[in-house]
This record gives C-alpha cells, sequence and structure tokens, in this order.
C-alpha cells in the first residue's frame, strides 16, 4: 500500500518510520515547507519531496497519514478524501466539533477509511486494560476514573499547539484528547457531559489548563476525568477501571498496571502488579520516542485492516476522533451553563468501500 505523509516534525519522522519498517507499505511523497527535514525523513525511501498539497496529492498513491499542524487538518484531509485517498490524521483531527465534523462527512462521502491517531491505544498498560476487561476479569464495568497531566507551557515546541483557537483549547486538546478517547474506548460510547473548565494558572484566553469532567455512556456508567496543565510532577497518565469484582488500573510513565481480582464483592482479593522493566530501559537509551513508535506500527497495521474493511480493530475512527473534540467543547459549554450536555450515540464509523 503506497503512502504519503504530511508532517515531517518529530513525529512525522517517526510515521514516516513505521511505514519504511512494515513489510506491506511503501513510502512514496513526502509533503512539508522544511524540504531538508522532508529529505531527511524520506532517507533513502526514494519518497518524492513536495512543497505543495497539489504535487503532493499528485504522486500515485492509496493512503495519507497527516501529521501537520493542527490547523491544516482540515484542508489535507478534505483532499486527500477528494482524491480517493485513505486517510490516517494525527489527534486532534482538527481544532472545532464544525471542522472535525466536515472531515467525517467528507471521508463518509468518499467511502473511505478515517482512522484517528490515538496510539495510547496500543500501549502495553493499555492493551492489558482492555483485554482484562473483555476476558471479564473485573466482572461488570461500575465506572471509570481517567487522568491526564503535565507541567505546563515549557513542554510545546510552539505557540499553535496550546492557544486557541488555533490549537482548539487547552489541556483537553492536548493530553486530555488522548484521555476523552480512552474514557469513551473502555465506557463504548459517550453521551452526557458536566464539565467545569477554567484558565486561572497560564492565563490563556480558550485554553484550559485544567478541567475536571463527569461523562457517562447510555448506560449510565461513569468516567470521573481530570485534563491538567499544572501537574508539577511532570507528565503522566492513568486509567482506572471499576467493576463489581476488582479493578484493573494502567497508567504511563512509568509504563505500569495493577489488577485487582475477586470472586464477588467482599470475597478475598488477589492482586497483580505488571511492571515493564523492559520499557524502562529502552526510553532510558532510546527516549519516550521508542514506545511511541512500536504503537505507531501497530497502529499503522490496523489502520490498514481499516481501510480493507475491518472495523473491529483497535484503531480509533473518524467518529472517535469527533466524539473526542466533541468532549472538549461540551465541558466548555457545561461550564458555562452548569449544567450536563448530551450528545448522541455514534458508534464506529460504517464499513469504508474497498
Amino acid at each position: 500500500m503506497r503512502f504519503g505523509l504530511i508532517g515531517a516534525g518529530k513525529i512525522g519522522m517517526l510515521r514516516a518510520k513505521s511505514i519504511l519498517e512494515h513489510r506491506d507499505t511503501q513510502l512514496v511523497a513526502i509533503l512539508d515547507t522544511n524540504a531538508d527535514a522532508a529529505r531527511a525523513t524520506a532517507g533513502s525511501s526514494g519518497a518524492a519531496i513536495c512543497s505543495s498539497l497539489t504535487a503532493f496529492l499528485d504522486v500515485p498513491m492509496d493512503a495519507v497519514i497527516v501529521s501537520s499542524p493542527i490547523q491544516f487538518h482540515e484542508e489535507q484531509c478534505i483532499a486527500a478524501f477528494a482524491r480517493g485517498l485513505h486517510v490516517l490524521c494525527e489527534k486532534p483531527l482538527t481544532n472545532s466539533v464544525a471542522s472535525a465534523q466536515r472531515v467525517v462527512d467528507a471521508a463518509l462521502a468518499a467511502k473511505r477509511a478515517l482512522g484517528v491517531g490515538f496510539n495510547l491505544r496500543y500501549y502495553p498498560a493499555i492493551a492489558f486494560m482492555r483485554d482484562a476487561i473483555d476476558a471479564g476479569q473485573i466482572g461488570n464495568l461500575d465506572h471509570l476514573r481517567v487522568f491526564g497531566g503535565h507541567d505546563g507551557l515549557h513542554n510545546f515546541a510552539a505557540d499553535w499547539q496550546y492557544k486557541a483557537p488555533v490549537s482548539g483549547g487547552g489541556s483537553m486538546w492536548d493530553v486530555g484528547i488522548h484521555m476523552s478517547d480512552l474514557a469513551r474506548y473502555f465506557l463504548g460510547e459517550v453521551t452526557e457531559v458536566y464539565g467545569i473548565v477554567s484558565e486561572k494558572v497560564w492565563a490563556l484566553p480558550g485554553s484550559e489548563d485544567n478541567a475536571t469532567v463527569v461523562m457517562r455512556n447510555p448506560a449510565g456508567i461513569p468516567a470521573a476525568y481530570e485534563a491538567t496543565w499544572t501537574e508539577w510532577k511532570g507528565y503522566q497518565f492513568y486509567v482506572e477501571a471499576y467493576g463489581d469484582r476488582g479493578m484493573v488500573r494502567g497508567a504511563y510513565a512509568p509504563m505500569q498496571n495493577v489488577l485487582i481480582t475477586s470472586s464477588k464483592p467482599g470475597a478475598a482479593r488477589s492482586k497483580q502488579r505488571r511492571l515493564y522493566p523492559e520499557i524502562m530501559v529502552r526510553e532510558k537509551l532510546y527516549s519516550w520516542k521508542s514506545t511511541a513508535l512500536l504503537s505507531f506500527k501497530e497502529e499503522l497495521n490496523d489502520f490498514l485492516g481499516l481501510c480493507a474493511g475491518d472495523t473491529k480493530r483497535r484503531i480509533a475512527d473518524g467518529f472517535a476522533g469527533l466524539r473526542s473534540i466533541e468532549i472538549a467543547a461540551a465541558a466548555r459549554q457545561s461550564t458555562e451553563t452548569r449544567e450536563a450536555v448530551h450528545l448522541p450515540a455514534l458508534g464506529r464509523m460504517p464499513a469504508c468501500a474497498r
């Protein structure tokens, strides 16, 4: 399968590597305003180096990975769909609900696959959680706790990454967008959002530094959610799922799990703690990028399946990308109205035409 890549930054370089190291994919073109970065990303692949979207899309290809700044996602995704291409777009899908809806509509109209880069689904700690829940190890799901945060603006390389309206918003659009997706991933759907967002620390209008949210699925199962830019201890995230026969926790960084199970409420419990020393050592030597790359490889493999019409893989689709943005917007709306926001169930996107 022939891939074009838009964006040759640090994430784009990892995306290119995932394409080049997959036996069933070929990198045929790269679009970036920095030709030197694009050439470095292409390496010896022979990929065409392009400086305009038109020239890029004129290269024969089957799919596009969009890894550019968020403000360009809509134009680039819709242009790719107009050419009959499949698209895997980095998160957030775009920087507004209306924009994300237009991208989803374009994918549906073109009958092409739209994947969204929520690669945390493939982190070992999250995969362990998914498997434990699906296997019934914690019984019936009762509620979730979801947290993601870091210690502020120095973590960003450019102001478009955190300044609204270009960024879309603040902490809920940054690490929090992953947390919104994971909440929906484990709940199955999110149809109700009540939230409080604030801008008291970094004082950036439209870019919340803290968000506290309660969301529920159609069955009423809740998730207590927090996204923050004031986690002074540094970057970390975790998801905890509680059932009537136990709980399971997935966290990073460092990567770890806790699984507690019992035969019934109040019975004796067994506890399993899972650490990942091989990941700690690898990241010490090669940084977090080594873990991200492995997740990108798994995500790419699932994207190939999505392009072939398989909608049952773990990859996030366009509806997941849209709903994560709707959750962020709903939290801000709820802050203003002090009322819950209700959203229609989306489910998964239909299979694309093969």
